[in-house]
């Protein structure tokens, strides 16, 4: 009898192994999934600490590192030093040159209401990125400007490759900032100097209150012609449509050629049109400011158009 019993008793026993094999596979499997858990609430956990640091490192290096401005168009970038060194010209070379050569005169206009922003007297251009004739009327207001406070973003630029006088080096208005405690800036450009279907891609829009400005000095009988850019106001005492100075004399010079001209060559022709038309800006500036500041608004280059803006 114990002999025909035997093979019963030992497939029990190996059942019993088997589900004894069994449970531990299950186990140790439960420890895995287990520790695989606790590593991913770790990673979780560390993610979310380490959060916090990594949006300082962001900021440290964001301001470490400032973004360059640029301006709408193409091949707009940063201003050399020489060309930030032209914008603000030594006085005695402004008072040197005079009148100039070669200069268009902004025209008075009498009894219109003062055009003002924060409380200041307000200096609005609206021109366009491609417009050569906008290209060189930038050089000589920003340097008239920075007699009476400072631009930040300004950006080097140039007029259309495909338009008369093509590439004329210049500056951008787009993005900039001035701040004056005598005057206020404000520079549209309207477009790019990139081509988009017949025209240029679109850059700033102006305000309601530019707008109106447009639409009602900007057009017969104050201009010739309505919508002509560049476009000039100032203070709604001078008004300007069409570039003071020619950018016949600026083809084929670089920005850095055109800085030096200014600063190293004052009788030369490039220097006497836009130091002249910087003077002329000026002096219609200090008609605006009450002949504030003094040691600008009573220097010889302020002063040499004083009998044509009344000042």
């Amino acid at each position: 009898m114990g002999r025909v019993g035997e093979p019963r008793l030992t497939a029990m026993a190996h059942t019993a192994r088997s589900a004894a094999r069994q449970r531990a596979e299950r186990a140790r499997l439960a420890r895995e999934r287990a520790a695989r858990r606790a590593r991913r609430i770790r990673t979780a956990w560390w993610v979310v600490a380490a959060a916090p640091a990594f949006v300082v490192l962001l900021v440290l290096i964001r301001v470490a590192i400032p973004e360059a401005p640029t301006g709408g168009g193409d091949g707009n970038r940063q201003l050399s030093s020489a060309v930030i060194d032209a914008l603000r010209p030594d006085p005695s070379t402004l008072d040197t040159v005079g009148r100039g050569q070669g200069v268009t005169l902004p025209t008075p206009i009498t009894g219109q209401p003062p055009l003002t922003a924060d409380g200041k007297p307000l200096v609005l251009y609206v021109g366009a990125e491609y417009c050569p004739f906008c290209a060189s009327q930038r050089w000589p207001l920003a340097i008239a400007l920075s007699r009476f406070g400072s631009f930040t973003g300004l950006t080097a630029s140039h007029s259309a490759s495909d338009d008369v006088y093509p590439d004329t080096a210049t500056i951008s208005f787009h993005g900039s900032t001035y701040a004056s405690e005598y005057l206020a800036f404000q520079g549209v450009e309207l477009n790019t100097n990139e081509r988009r279907g017949r025209g240029y891609a679109p850059l700033d829009e102006l305000t309601p209150e530019q707008e109106a400005v447009m639409n009602t000095y900007n057009a017969p009988p104050y201009v010739p012609r309505a919508g002509s850019i560049p476009f000039l106001d100032f203070g709604n005492r001078f008004l300007q449509t069409g570039a003071s100075v020619s950018p016949e004399l600026l083809v084929g010079l670089s920005h850095d050629e055109i800085a030096a001209e200014i600063v190293s060559n004052p009788n030369g022709p490039v220097a006497q049109a836009i130091l002249g038309s910087a003077n002329a800006f000026t002096a219609a500036l200090c008609v605006l400011t009450d002949g504030q500041p003094g040691e600008v608004c009573d220097s010889p280059a302020a002063t040499a158009y004083q009998a044509e803006v009344g000042g």
